[in-house]
């Protein structure tokens, strides 16, 4: 039985920080702040994951208020999601993915994001989608204060009601 998770996540921009999406290094004049790298692309594909396995969320897993997580590469995260849906006897059918950012322009990296994501969960880059778009000059986002992203993520899992 297929299940479905959707993710989303935030982060403020900062001087001072390196910019990591989808664990690519992205020149920029800012990066996203937060206790890890603060990616947030691969944090809401996290989520998404998580919530098809019908888990808490990332928080649960890797606290901001544990000092191992500090600075860590958001890549640890995805490979215990997919460890998570493998110990569950699930398969990562696909990942759906959108970065909303004002700047940078994204998509000379998407392939880049696509497969570090792909590698981190075990699958083939044509299993991931990945999009990025602007806020059109609207909000936080259009005034370049943060960066979200938002991901649905499909699982196989066994069917359970037949045990």
């Amino acid at each position: 039985m297929v299940h479905v998770g959707i993710g989303y996540d935030v982060h403020a921009l900062v001087t001072g920080r390196k910019l990591i999406l989808g664990g690519v290094d992205i020149p920029h004049s800012k990066g996203l702040d937060g206790h890890s790298d603060a990616d947030v692309l691969m944090h809401a594909i996290c989520d998404a994951l998580l919530g098809a396995l019908g888990e808490a969320d990332i928080g649960h897993f890797f606290p901001n208020t544990d000092p191992r997580w500090k600075g860590a590469p958001s890549r640890v995260f995805l490979e215990e999601a997919a460890r998570q849906a493998q110990a569950k006897g699930g398969k990562i059918v696909n990942v759906d993915a959108t970065i909303i950012a004002q700047e940078p322009k994204l998509f000379p990296h998407v392939q880049n994001m696509k497969a570090n994501i792909a590698k981190a969960l075990g699958v083939q880059a044509k299993q991931i989608g990945l999009k990025a778009t602007t806020n059109e000059l609207l909000g936080f986002i259009g005034r370049e204060e943060g960066i979200a992203a938002m991901a649905v993520a499909s699982i196989d899992l066994p069917d359970e009601s037949s045990n």
